[in-house]
């Protein structure tokens, strides 16, 4: 049976329209025999109400934005999926955005947020090239939650323990062979910052000599191609500058490890071996890398649960809720590569 409009469903339910919005909104509101009817009829009718223009209706919808800097990179698809399925358990509907890698895409996609009247958002921010005016003004209109890493200010953020996760990798390396050099990243958020200064801070406590190598001049997010250019660049001009690299991210070692791989340079723990190489995140690839990398495994899980909680907390409370800022301390994973 066809139903052009909801008050010609409400008609044919026998229901008044307000009860059949009521219904969609929250089919448990309404009385039981009066959900039966209306679940009844749509079993034999084609009608299905059209959300978004209800949504757009009303001063806030069951929607939550999700803003990421690309959902090409692994981690962040880990997490857009477990953000999506915690938020659609708690009974919001999640619109996902990325910023590819761009400044004023990232502000655009914070005007869209507010356009399409999101009751609130959860977004890793690019950084060091976010439009802080932009996010500030949705920050301002919606409560919002950062997640992996954060602008400065009062805003809740849920990221991982830098310090922790950097100097327990740099503990380890000393304490199972030399002493490793840092092989670091263009610094577009906080998480370089911070990783950069947990080695330096775990080398001088174990009495070592902080060494730091890599171009970090040039803005990219294209860790792979710059971990491999950069070491090729430098394994060419001589022997490697040392027999440990800790890189500051898994897919700055897939170059690394890449670049060692032409030039005949083994990568392992074992005797044979001319190179130990570990890293940061756990990229999905990590353990099936040649051979499989050892790095620092991110509690991904209780990153987004805890995310969401936070927002869904703020979402009830808005102004009165504190700006929480947790860091979850990261796990060790013990791998071939050293």
């Amino acid at each position: 049976m066809t139903h052009r409009t909801m008050e010609d469903f409400a008609r044919a339910c026998g229901v008044s329209r307000p009860t059949l919005s009521k219904y969609f909104d929250d089919p448990a509101s309404v009385k039981p025999a009066t959900r039966q009817r209306i679940e009844a009829a749509l079993a034999t009718s084609d009608y299905r109400p059209n959300l978004f223009a209800r949504n757009l209706n009303r001063k806030r919808t069951r929607s939550i934005g999700i803003l990421v800097p690309t959902v090409a990179d692994p981690f962040y698809a880990a997490m857009v999926g477990r953000l999506e399925l915690s938020l659609r358990g708690a009974g919001y509907w999640p619109v996902v955005i990325s910023s590819h890698s761009s400044r004023e895409l990232e502000a655009e996609a914070t005007r869209t947020l507010l356009s399409l009247k999101v009751s609130g958002a959860l977004i890793a921010p690019l950084g060091q090239r976010s439009d802080r005016r932009a996010l500030e003004k949705l920050r301002a209109a919606i409560p919002i939650v950062y997640f992996d890493t954060f602008l400065e200010g009062d805003t809740p953020f849920v990221g991982n323990n830098n310090g922790q996760s950097v100097s327990t990798m740099v503990e380890y390396l000393c304490r199972s062979g030399d002493a490793p050099v840092y092989f670091d990243i263009p610094h577009v958020n906080h998480n370089s910052d911070e990783r950069l200064a947990s080695y330096i801070a775990a080398m001088q406590r174990l009495g070592c000599e902080p060494v730091v190598i890599g171009d970090t001049r040039n803005y990219t997010w294209d860790f792979e191609r710059i971990g491999y250019e950069q070491a090729q660049s430098i394994f060419e001009s001589g022997r490697p500058p040392a027999s440990t690299i800790l890189c500051a991210n898994d897919r700055l070692a897939f170059g690394v490890m890449a670049a060692a791989h032409e030039r005949g340079l083994r990568v392992g723990r074992g005797a044979d071996c001319h190179l130990r190489i570990a890293a940061h995140d756990d990229h999905p690839l990590s353990r099936y890398a040649c051979p499989a990398l050892t790095t620092m495994t991110q509690d991904a899980p209780a990153m987004a649960g805890h995310s969401v909680e936070i927002l869904l907390q703020r979402l009830d409370v808005q102004q009165t809720a504190p700006a929480t800022k947790l860091r979850i301390d990261a796990t060790l994973a013990m791998r071939q590569s050293a």
